[in-house]
């Protein structure tokens, strides 16, 4: 199967190894995958802040940058979600691009969502000898719909013991700007998801999206606590 590859800005810049290991998890499941190097924001950091003008550049831009009609898979559904539910939105009925973010919508898809119900595929032999535990993102959970295809993926791991903690579904305070906006809220918000996350006796953190991980790392970080997060591709590629 042909698909185009979306990498989100934080894994681009940030994160670069979970673009490499979902290219290597793709082709694993028999894709060919293609890169458009000038790809770049899908507009969701503007939108969230009320710049609905230059999310609007930026989603014409997007559609334009994935004219094909292959699956659009990307490693977060963060942003996946944010293309579905907002494209029409930022880009007029009226105008040429409007059939464009019709198409991208129906396109784009998160990647476990597309190994578990598109591909069929959830054992891929991978290897990890940890105690896990697993954040559901808001922006996943709520935005785009994913709650059991990353658990099912983690549970075909040899070596891998998930343990769920308590309040999995809470929001760890990230939340894009307003992470920097209300720094008091966010911290207490980051630190009681990171004590549920200790009290599960994990050593690594999983989620889908690594805006959510950068944060909670953050604090762990700071405060030099025994724990790690990793991204679902950083494990589901150690095969």
């Amino acid at each position: 199967m042909q698909i185009d590859l979306f990498i989100p800005c934080f894994i681009d810049q940030l994160y670069p190894n979970t673009a490499w290991n979902t290219i290597k998890i793709l082709e694993k499941a028999g894709c060919t995958v293609n890169y458009n190097p000038n790809q770049t924001c899908c507009g969701q950091p503007s939108f969230n802040s009320g710049y609905w003008k230059e999310t609007t550049e930026l989603a014409k831009k997007f559609v334009k940058d994935f004219p094909s009609n292959n699956p659009i898979v990307s490693p977060s559904a963060s942003c996946t979600g944010f293309i579905k539910n907002n494209y029409e939105k930022v880009i007029d009925i009226k105008d040429v691009d409007y059939s464009n973010a019709l198409r991208v919508k129906r396109n784009v898809v998160e990647l476990t969502d597309f190994l578990v119900n598109r591909l069929k595929i959830t054992d891929f032999n991978a290897k990890f000898f940890h105690k896990v535990t697993y954040h559901d993102s808001c922006s996943a959970l709520r935005e785009y719909g994913i709650k059991n295809e990353p658990r099912i993926l983690l549970s075909k791991v040899e070596g891998l013991e998930l343990i769920e903690m308590k309040e999995a579904e809470t929001c760890c305070g990230f939340g894009g700007t307003f992470s920097a906006k209300f720094k008091g809220i966010s911290t207490a918000m980051v630190q009681q998801k990171v004590e549920s996350a200790l009290e599960t006796g994990a050593e690594y953190i999983v989620g889908t999206e690594s805006s959510c991980l950068m944060n909670i790392a953050g604090y762990i970080n700071k405060n030099k606590l025994p724990i790690k997060v990793i991204h679902i591709a950083d494990i589901i590629s150690q095969f």
